[in-house]
């Protein structure tokens, strides 16, 4: 697929311009293009499937080389069709219309000019469109999002696993905090990436083929003794979908909510992630690999810079935005239907790329990364004052009153080296045998079960996508 003619540099929207490789993944899913061929998709499965299952009388049996012939329409729908249909539309200032009107020329070329009546029969716009946009989303879940979040995943587990067992001071409100590992912070991240992504590949694709205000009105009155609920139903299945059973002109799009909801969630988890490591960098445990003829700044010649896990931050707060309002305003019509969702859905695409651009600047970054052993062993090194939890629960179970505020006085808001935290230990009371204990803890061995946690979780990852 190629336009006829197009410069990205005069683009007004980044993802036509700047990051035109992500308009170009989801040109074939997501463009106006895109949208006029599953159109035209569902125009002709919704002719044929009348022909094949309905036995109308009037409505004789098309053979099996037209059947071809009308699926090719679809399957190899031009960008010159899409000109085509637009010039229609400009005519009719109406864009189904002019996809009926394509096809009622496209069936004359291919010699089914006696059956033109039967293309757009009993249907409303709303009809073609729901299930248009049904088959895109399914798509791009399938084909497009899912595909990247496993990909971004494998990263993860990629980063993790040489660093599984790292030795980390942890941070809880941005202070030194009980030990863990660099391998398991990070499969913390790839398991809530891979749970959303589950729910995601699960979204329930929801659809509706009946008639103008969803009564089988005209329908029923033409052809009054055929089951319109099975064949109304049955084509939705026959694509794939989940049928609406009761809808007004519009399918309800709650299960379009949902997945954008989940999507967001999604968004939030890579938000969380790349914020954390951008930190990680600021602090030296993670080093950025230079790149050749790459600048990190027009002045300061020394600068590597975390520019992917930024760009990716600036582009889920957009995705966010879009998508928390396609959420809101698809969910609201008035009475039975308006017009306000249609410009709305046709920026689903611009939606769902501002993500897939955040997951593509995070992989970016991932393969930058590389962790500041020394850095990382330096703060440990500096930090006893973490093991303070160990004594004072240790003190617990020798029955040592107070032991929690024992420690506290001595130690609340302090920087501790290992002489001052092996004082402590003479200071509180403890057994010989309890003594020894603490007295052979060091902070990078007060890590407790981070690793087989982390590696649990991974086998449980790998399980599952094998499923």
């Amino acid at each position: 697929m190629t336009s006829r003619s197009f410069e990205p540099l005069t683009a007004i929207s980044p993802l036509d311009g700047r990051y035109r490789a992500i308009g170009e993944i989801l040109s074939p899913y997501a463009s106006e293009w895109a949208l006029m061929r599953y159109r035209v998709r569902v125009e002709i499965a919704w002719f044929l499937y009348l022909n094949r299952h309905a036995n109308l009388s009037s409505f004789p049996s098309i053979g099996e080389s037209a059947m071809n012939q009308c699926e090719n329409i679809w399957k190899d729908f031009s960008i010159e069709d899409g000109h085509t249909i637009r010039d229609i539309e400009n005519r009719t200032n109406h864009d189904v219309k002019a996809v009926e009107l394509f096809l009622r020329k496209k069936f004359a070329e291919i010699e089914l000019g006696d059956q033109l009546e039967w293309i757009h029969f009993a249907c409303t716009s709303e009809d073609i469109n729901n299930l248009a946009y049904a088959l895109m989303i399914r798509d791009l879940i399938d084909q497009v999002l899912i595909p990247r979040i496993d990909g971004l995943v494998d990263d993860l587990l990629a980063l993790a696993d040489p660093i599984i067992a790292l030795p980390m001071l942890a941070r809880t409100h941005g202070q030194t905090a009980s030990p863990t590992t660099l391998g398991k912070e990070i499969v913390v991240f790839t398991s809530r990436m891979h749970d959303i992504r589950q729910r995601l590949a699960k979204t329930v694709v929801r659809g509706k083929m009946n008639g103008a205000v969803g009564n089988y009105n005209a329908h029923r009155v033409a052809f009054p003794k055929l089951d319109w609920f099975e064949l109304g139903e049955s084509f939705v299945k026959y694509l794939g979908l989940t049928p609406n059973p009761i809808t007004t002109q519009i399918e309800s799009r709650d299960y379009l909510a949902h997945f954008l909801n989940d999507l967001q969630v999604f968004n939030g988890i890579l938000l969380d992630f790349v914020r954390d490591v951008w930190s990680y960098i600021a602090i030296g445990y993670f080093r950025q690999k230079k790149i050749s003829g790459e600048v990190g700044s027009s002045t300061m010649p020394h600068k590597v810079n975390p520019i992917d896990f930024e760009n990716a931050e600036g582009n889920l707060g957009i995705a966010n935005s879009l998508q928390t309002h396609l959420a809101h305003k698809l969910l609201v019509s008035r009475w039975q239907r308006d017009l306000s969702d249609s410009t709305s859905l046709r920026n689903l695409g611009v939606a769902i790329g501002h993500t897939l651009l955040s997951i593509n600047s995070a992989c970016k970054g991932i393969a930058k990364l590389e962790p500041d052993q020394d850095k990382i062993k330096a703060d440990l090194d500096t930090s006893w004052e973490v093991l303070t939890e160990a004594v004072q629960s240790i003190m617990r179970t020798q029955g040592i009153s107070d032991s929690y505020e024992i420690v506290k006085q001595t130690t609340r808001g302090k920087q501790m080296d290992e002489e001052l935290y092996q004082q402590l230990l003479s200071d509180t009371g403890l057994s010989a045998e309890n003594h020894a204990k603490l007295a052979s803890l060091r902070p990078d061995t007060y890590v407790g079960l981070a690793r087989e946690l982390a590696l649990r979780e991974i086998d449980r990852i790998r399980n599952e996508r094998l499923d």
